[in-house]
């Protein structure tokens, strides 16, 4: 079974117990807080990766580092999964979390990618398009890459809208190379 394949029924498992103990936004803080830690120290992932580092090094550490900070549950829930000899997928299975947590919650994560940055006001109403669209939630990133010439690229889900400039010049470019 591949990685992302656990980390899912491990994130189903973690999300039907947050729910029943009525936990889920608790424990999604938490997790945000654990896929951060686990960004800013790779240490620590690939403490978590290492085959030859014994379970009880590696549940010291998370321990150390994360006793007092992270809901109990969540603590326990990592500690069985660094039992059972998985702790290389903790990452993936927050991460499945996360993106478990927002398709029951409805949101919907969103990128847009302009030439120059985009004014507030552009950015709140690309958001109201999005959320009439989806009829969720919506997180937007924005991002700039001048080498979009004009225009921007917007990203939601697994979808892409392409207004940008460069986008219709390869566009144009492929045509004339068909014909």
């Amino acid at each position: 079974m591949s990685e992302i394949q656990v980390a899912s029924r491990y994130a189903k498992s973690l999300i039907d117990l947050s729910v029943e103990q009525n936990a889920l936004e608790l424990v999604r803080e938490d997790i945000e807080v654990f896929i951060g830690t686990c960004r800013t120290s790779p240490q620590l992932q690939a403490i978590l990766k290492n085959p030859i580092i014994g379970l009880d090094k590696k549940l010291n550490i998370l321990e150390g580092v994360f006793a007092g900070k992270l809901h109990e549950m969540i603590l326990s829930f990592f500690k069985i999964i660094t039992r059972k000899g998985r702790s290389e997928i903790l990452y993936a299975t927050a991460k499945e979390f996360i993106n478990q947590y927002n398709i029951l919650k409805n949101v919907v994560k969103a990128t847009v990618t302009s030439a120059s940055p985009l004014s507030k006001e552009n950015i709140s109403q690309i958001e109201e398009v999005v959320k009439q669209a989806t009829h969720g939630e919506v997180i937007l990133t924005a991002r700039v890459d001048p080498d979009l010439i004009g225009g921007f690229i917007l990203k939601v889900g697994d979808k892409q809208f392409d207004t940008s400039i460069s986008g219709k010049l390869n566009k144009l470019k492929k045509e004339f190379e068909q014909k």
